[in-house]
């Protein structure tokens, strides 16, 4: 397996990673579906559902606290920092992230394309003023709905909620970065949702090849070239290998 792996990523001449929750498990965060993920406390739509948000942004702020807003003491798991060793020595090219928790960033990794968003910034739903992540922790680590200072209006964090379309320029961006990519590697995701998977696709569609490394089953399987189910051991084969 380990041989296979370094010799796919050895004879790709660009290699991105696309990452899901997964990822994130490591460093003490719930994944969407995996075994002890949010699906089976709650279904994770609606918390990011857009029109749930509107019409009562309390029920998105309650579940949200821990989430979104209570991330500055996590850190990066091993497969945060793993991408960002393999970034620095020039093998990745690009991380496209479906991810919000900002820890591709803390482990250093530059070239990150979050195509859900982030909540590093916020902007009111009515007048448009943009809002700081430290300003909407300050509302909600005490209980409080983000409201702005000018109008009043709710505040929503710049994320992709379930009923909206992702933002255009990373959309664009992950669309070129998966165009040009000959391996993508997807790590801690379950390819379900649409249309951040499509970029699998896009790899695929131009020629590329696929490396799944998830502990569940995908979509994507069969067009796989090659799959690992632990991300542990992924992390060790690079590490060892490359």
């Amino acid at each position: 397996m380990g041989e296979k792996l370094i010799k796919l990523i050895r004879e790709s001449s660009r290699v991105i990673a696309f990452t899901g929750a997964g990822i994130s498990t490591f460093s003490g965060l719930k994944d969407f579906r995996g075994e002890d993920g949010l699906c089976k406390i709650m279904e994770p739509e609606k918390i990011f559902d857009i029109n749930i948000f509107h019409s009562d942004p309390a029920f998105f702020y309650k579940y949200a606290r821990e989430l979104v807003f209570d991330l500055d003491n996590i850190e990066p798991s091993m497969v945060h920092l793993e991408l960002a060793r393999l970034e620095q020595r020039g093998i990745i090219e690009a991380v496209i992230t479906q991810n919000i928790d900002r820890l591709h960033q803390k482990a250093g990794s530059k070239k990150i394309i979050e195509v859900h968003g982030s909540a590093e910034t916020g902007h009111c739903c009515s007048c448009g003023k943009e809002f700081s992540y430290a300003q909407l922790v300050s509302f909600v680590k005490v209980g409080e709905i983000p409201h702005c200072a000018n109008c009043n209006g709710i505040i929503k964090p710049d994320i992709t909620f379930y009923g909206e379309q992702l933002a255009e320029k990373p959309f664009i961006r992950a669309l070129e970065e998966s165009s040009k990519a000959d391996l993508i590697i997807s790590l801690g995701s379950t390819l379900v949702v649409q249309p951040a998977a499509s970029f699998i696709d896009n790899t695929l569609g131009h020629g590329g090849k696929l490396v799944i490394v998830n502990n569940q089953p995908t979509p994507y399987d069969h067009y796989a070239d090659l799959i690992i189910r632990n991300l542990e051991e992924f992390c060790r084969l690079v590490g060892e290998l490359i």
